[in-house]
């Protein structure tokens, strides 16, 4: 998932410390892992990942939600999965994930961009998103995911509304892919909150311009009129 860095970003670091890539494998030796072992299928295998973590995450106990384009295929999407997966996490539990997936033999690292850890399973690149459309992923979000089955592997997974919030908070002068988030709208129209979304971000320039477009496509009605 990628989010524009700016000065909106977590300051300080939410308590996440100096993380260094993880010593002998535990659970998932992602390091003896040669390429023709993976699914040839790099779906499947985006799918394999977002299992291992997420099964991972739920032993923690800790709260969490699978998100991005895996999340999307959990609501019913097409299975067109992106170059991630991408979980959210509260910002005060980074620490204790990101010693959890390391325990487990992942590594596990900070990236420059200071509002996600990084880690690697599988051969797939895992975002552990703490910070998501400029604020901190809260309690209160994580407690709308929703419990879905994820190729069989049952874990939480944000809300079709939540997903599509942060999408649109995404939309900027500089980051502004409408195509990529066409089909996703189009896909969850049914599920996801719009008068919810409009009331949020409605009178925002990009969301306003994507909300036109949906409008005059037909997938959502057109604005209510006050007058």
């Amino acid at each position: 998932m990628t989010q524009p860095a700016d000065e909106h970003a977590l300051d300080p670091r939410a308590g996440v410390s100096e993380l260094r890539p993880a010593g002998d494998a535990v659970l998932v030796p992602t390091a003896e892992i040669r390429e023709e072992d993976l699914p040839a299928d790099r779906n499947q295998a985006i799918l394999q990942a977002a299992k291992q973590v997420g099964a991972l995450l739920k032993k923690t106990g800790l709260p969490f939600a699978l998100a991005g384009s895996v999340a999307v295929y959990a609501h019913g999407g097409t299975q067109n999965l992106q170059h991630d997966v991408d979980f959210c996490i509260r910002p005060q539990d980074a620490d204790a994930v990101a010693g959890a997936l390391a325990e487990a033999g992942l590594t596990v690292y900070t990236p420059p961009e200071d509002w996600l850890l990084k880690a690697t399973c599988l051969g797939q690149q895992v975002d552990l998103i703490f910070e998501l459309a400029h604020e901190p992923v809260s309690t209160e979000l994580l407690d709308r995911a929703e419990e879905l089955s994820v190729d069989s592997v049952l874990m939480p997974v944000l809300s079709p509304t939540d997903l599509m919030g942060g999408l649109l908070a995404a939309f900027s002068e500089h980051h502004c892919d409408f195509g990529a988030v066409l089909p996703i709208a189009r896909t969850l129209r049914e599920k996801i909150d719009w008068d919810a979304l409009r009331r949020a971000r409605g009178d925002e320039p990009m969301p306003a311009a994507f909300f036109y477009i949906l409008e005059r496509l037909e997938i959502v009605p057109p604005k209510e009129d006050p007058s």
